[in-house]
């Protein structure tokens, strides 16, 4: 059975490669819309399942897996900035805090009835407030596109004091929650996680314990 990635990230593709099994990429047709009082968990679980959903519906017989991360800063939700101002004002808000990285992961397949949703979420520590570093970090462009205005795999990694957690949940693809769910769906994972997570063979991934 096909399994088909629902998602238009780069980064998603890459972490999923690391578990050797064969699968195409569809751009899902959902669009995700944050909801002010809507606790960051229930939004990120919708947003994933939203995902798969739209693409197992167009390919009824493929297990289709769907991912979303938002983060989580005083009990509300950060996504991704509209613009450059947006995404100043969140690093600043973030500098020298910690804050969630909440990432869902979804499986859908018409086929065999699978529709679950299961959760891994990570603490980050960030940097105290240095102006230079962030207008430097501004400059890249890499703000854009990525929850909270980081990126944690790219030069954005400069801006984190520490996580704690998993370190693919904070980049968009929590491996360990996804080669469990694939396995209970019938997917053999043939990588040995132990084995993945000790070599960390993803950018910045060896700067950060978890």
């Amino acid at each position: 059975m096909a399994l088909i990635l629902a998602s238009t990230s780069p980064r998603r593709r890459e972490l999923l490669a690391l578990l050797s099994i064969s699968f195409d990429v569809k751009n899902p047709s959902f669009e995700e819309r944050l909801v002010a009082d809507r606790p960051a968990i229930d939004q990120v679980q919708s947003f994933a399942q939203g995902k798969a959903r739209s693409v197992a519906i167009q390919e009824p017989e493929a297990i289709v897996l769907g991912s979303d991360t938002v983060i989580e800063l005083d009990h509300g939700v950060l996504g991704k900035p509209a613009d450059p101002a947006e995404a100043r004002a969140m690093l600043r808000r973030l500098a020298g805090r910690d804050h969630y990285v909440c990432t869902a992961v979804a499986l859908v397949c018409s086929a065999i009835g699978i529709d679950v949703v299961a959760l891994s979420s990570s603490v980050v520590r960030m940097k105290p407030f240095d102006e230079r570093a962030h207008e430097r970090y501004l400059a890249t462009g890499e703000s854009l596109g990525k929850a909270g205005a980081y990126s944690i795999q790219g030069e954005g990694g400069d801006l984190v004091d520490s996580i704690d957690g998993d370190f693919p949940t904070v980049v968009g693809l929590p491996l360990r929650l996804v080669a469990q769910l694939l396995t209970q769906a019938g997917v053999s994972v043939p990588v040995d996680l132990d084995e993945l997570y000790a070599v960390k063979p993803y950018a910045n991934w060896a700067r950060f314990s978890g």
